[in-house]
């Protein structure tokens, strides 16, 4: 699994971006001959196909024109989004995005990824270690203390931290609100999410077009986990079967956007989810990864910059309609209001190429986009979890990911991660901001619920109302080696570790 949420930092460098360099014909009747024209077809033989995205303005005119010259330069339209102006298109020709860019009404356009097509990343920190029967039954007698509990709520820290047990007997949250896991796909027939699962709204948006037939939103294989274990923090029911979620009454759906071949989340996969999500009637997202191939997409390089302005048009699109975006912060402990940070993962779907990047003009998408909740994670003592990544002015919330290694429960497995469902009926221990999105995620749904009217813009003010936040730490030390391991800045009311604070399912209920 590539990246979910393992967030690294990207900088200024070029794309690079495949390309052949075309040969002229000459007429072979005299020397002195014209050179003759050179088709994008023919500049196209042999070359590697490419996605990209080609953004518009919006009228049907313009559309209509810019389709016509995406044609002429050698590109096939995979699907047209008009009311945002986006367009993605297939083309094999190497010299499409410089001449695309040229065509009137066009106003960005650039390649989606620096390798060519073949016949999605994340933000969990480590591998899965899956319950074992003999683990389960443990836990089972443990929870089994706590009338009401779940089978496996004993080691469950993280909904206590935040109150969601209580919560729960209070409002567990509305079923007429869904929560949409753009992610690897959701494994509805799991037995915990099966009662809480919106076929309707969900769909596979892999390649920028969505595909609503049945199943087409699971995952892959077990391997795909990432976005089945999102979707039980959120919305795993009280049904005496396994583990809770944070808003057990809600419905969740899964957007699958990952790659079949890299698992990689490609930027017209995204804009797809994001438009369909809206057009679907989901309240909110989540979203607990980066758009590849870059880390960081740099406005000064056209390719970069389209794809922040179409992931950008899209999510837009979606607020407008009601919807609310929730982001992992990312797991690389970079601080994202720093003046420089060094990315040398990307592109991640070829070569990557180490450059210095300032996070205040390259961005992290979707979490730097405008008006997504960005998230970061905490352990079990409230403090940032070691590996998340912070930044005063950037961060919304914190909410529980987990830290398995400065910050252990006292539960019956004393694993410091976050427990929830897996593929195949399973359950398993996963840590990241991966895992504090989908928490935050969950108490915003608990808001809606509350207040149905509210708009994102209302939701997310009341999502930082209801944080408790518990100020800067005097020091953050975590390997005790003398040296701070980040420095956090504000104050007890908004900081660079928590934002406006950790997130509190309890006092979203009250």
């Amino acid at each position: 699994m590539a990246h979910l949420r393992s967030r690294r930092r990207l900088a200024l460098a070029v794309p690079v971006v495949l390309s052949l360099t075309a040969s002229l014909g000459f007429l072979p009747a005299a020397a002195s001959a014209a050179p003759q024209a050179v088709t994008a077809a023919e500049r196209a033989t042999d070359a590697p196909t490419l996605a990209y995205v080609v953004n518009t303005e919006v009228d049907r005119r313009t559309i209509a024109s810019v389709k016509r010259a995406i044609a002429a330069a050698g590109g096939t339209v995979v699907v047209t989004y008009d009311r945002i102006g986006v367009i993605v298109v297939h083309s094999a020709n190497p010299d499409f995005g410089k001449e695309i860019r040229t065509a009137r009404g066009v106003e960005s356009a650039g390649a989606t990824r620096t390798a060519p097509l073949t016949a999605a990343g994340t933000t969990d920190e480590g591998a899965a270690d899956y319950v074992t029967a003999a683990e389960a039954a443990r836990t089972k007698a443990a929870s089994a203390e706590t009338p009401g509990s779940e089978p496996l709520e004993a080691d469950q820290w993280d909904l206590r931290a935040i109150g969601a047990d209580e919560a729960a007997k209070i409002n567990p949250g509305s079923g007429k609100v869904t929560v949409a896991v753009i992610d690897t796909g959701v494994d509805d027939t799991h037995p915990d999410l099966a009662p809480n699962f919106s076929a309707a709204q969900s769909a596979n948006c892999v390649g920028g077009k969505a595909d609503t037939s049945e199943g087409a939103w699971r995952p892959y294989t077990a391997d795909d986990y990432h976005g089945t274990h999102v979707a039980g923090e959120i919305a795993a029911a009280r049904n005496g079967i396994g583990v809770a979620g944070v808003a057990p009454g809600v419905k969740v759906s899964g957007i699958k956007v990952s790659d079949p071949d890299n698992g990689l989340f490609y930027p017209e996969s995204v804009v797809c989810a994001f438009v369909f999500a809206a057009d679907h009637g989901v309240e909110i997202t989540n979203n607990s990864y980066y758009v590849d191939p870059w880390l960081y997409n740099c406005m000064d390089d056209p390719d970069q910059k389209a794809i922040v302005d179409a992931v950008n048009r899209a999510q837009l699109y979606a607020q407008k309609k009601g919807t609310l975006h929730l982001a992992s912060a990312g797991n690389s402990n970079h601080d994202l209001d720093s003046d420089a940070i060094v990315d040398d993962s990307s592109p991640d779907d070829s070569t990557p190429v180490t450059r210095t990047i300032d996070p205040h003009e390259c961005f992290d998408v979707p979490t730097q986009l405008p008006g997504v909740v960005t998230v970061s994670a905490t352990g079990v003592q409230n403090l940032k979890s070691y590996y998340s990544t912070y930044g005063r002015g950037v961060v919304d919330v914190a909410a529980p990911g987990g830290d398995r290694r400065y910050q252990l429960p006292d539960t019956p497995s004393k694993d410091g991660r976050i427990l929830s469902t897996m593929p195949n009926g399973a359950y398993a221990f996963l840590q990241g901001t991966s895992m504090a999105s989908p928490h935050a995620a969950g108490v915003a749904a608990l808001l809606k619920s509350k207040h149905p009217w509210a708009t994102p813009a209302q939701l997310q003010a009341l999502l930082k109302a209801q944080a408790d936040n518990p100020g800067c730490p005097e020091s953050y030390d975590q390997d005790g080696d003398g040296v701070q391991d980040a420095t956090c800045e504000g104050g007890n009311r908004v900081n660079g570790f928590y934002g406006y604070g950790i997130v509190d399912a309890l006092r979203a209920v009250e």
